[in-house]
């Protein structure tokens, strides 16, 4: 795999964006144990808005500009317009400074912060921290997944194997339950479940060995390419799968950034089976 920059290799960038990430998981961690003043919280129809996501979604920007300049299209939670079209660029970086928002205000400390560099619509670089736990995952296509803590120790980390389809345990939100996802969720063979923030942390949770499967289902509202692109990859490296309910790859950066739909992501093993069981649902 090439990389944007003829200077860097992809695991150079890699880790400069993990450096990056630790600076960022501190800002994050000050915001969260100051005052709710502090966070100036704005409601908009997707969700609360905290000075810490504009704060953090600066901070992650420029130091990935000042290493990428202009070989590489930018598209973040923060600076996203409703009118802005694809990205025409080949390599793009796709961020989220901090993904749940909801869970950060409340401080169950599942938030998280997703950042990763994608290559002709699909991710190819990924960084996942998860401040409150001061560890993250770190992926190159090909490359597998790691597990970083604040130590710099390294692991390699795969998805569990070896259960029966009935003991996989599914990981949900806690905030975001339309009827639609809970009757569906309903029809799965598998009905234990935990309960968990952030996208990035359920995914974690997963390569973690807590959790096996995670379904998203669109409604009113539905997940971004920022809160999907970092954590598909950590998945997959790890050896798990995330894909539509049709079992075609999650594809970024297509003009909208919604991403409609049914997707499911699993530790792979029994994924066919939880793709046919969600058509069916739907279909219903």
């Amino acid at each position: 795999m090439n990389s944007p920059l003829p200077h860097l290799t992809l695991a150079d960038i890699l880790e400069r964006t993990i450096e990056l990430s630790w600076t960022a998981a501190a800002i994050l961690k000050s915001y969260y144990r100051g005052s709710r003043a502090d966070l100036e919280v704005l409601d908009k129809t997707e969700g609360p808005v905290t000075a810490a996501d504009r704060t953090v979604d600066r901070h992650i920007l420029a130091g990935i500009q000042s290493m990428c300049g202009d070989s590489c299209g930018y598209l973040t939670e923060e600076t996203y317009q409703a009118d802005d079209l694809q990205l025409t660029q080949d390599w793009v970086w796709i961020i989220d400074p901090l993904d749940g928002t909801r869970d950060f205000i409340d401080k169950t400390g599942e938030y998280a912060i997703h950042i990763a560099l994608t290559y002709q619509h699909r991710p190819v670089l990924a960084v996942v921290t998860i401040p409150e736990t001061d560890r993250m995952y770190a992926a190159i296509t090909g490359k597998g997944t790691e597990s970083i803590d604040l130590d710099g120790i390294r692991k390699s980390v795969r998805v569990s194997s070896g259960k029966k389809l009935t003991d996989l345990v599914v990981v949900a939100s806690r905030n975001h339950r339309s009827k639609r996802l809970v009757n569906l969720l309903a029809q799965l063979p598998c009905q234990q479940q935990l309960e968990v923030g952030s996208i990035g942390c359920k995914i974690a949770a997963i390569v973690e060995h807590r959790a096996d499967v995670y379904v998203s289902l669109s409604g009113t509202s539905a997940p971004k390419d920022w809160d999907l692109a970092a954590p598909e990859l950590i998945l997959t490296e790890a050896g798990g799968k995330f894909t539509h309910q049709d079992g075609t790859p999650l594809r970024y950066n297509q003009g909208d950034v919604t991403q409609w739909g049914c997707a499911i992501a699993s530790t792979g093993e029994w994924h066919q089976q939880l793709l046919d069981v969600a058509i069916a649902g739907i279909q219903e």
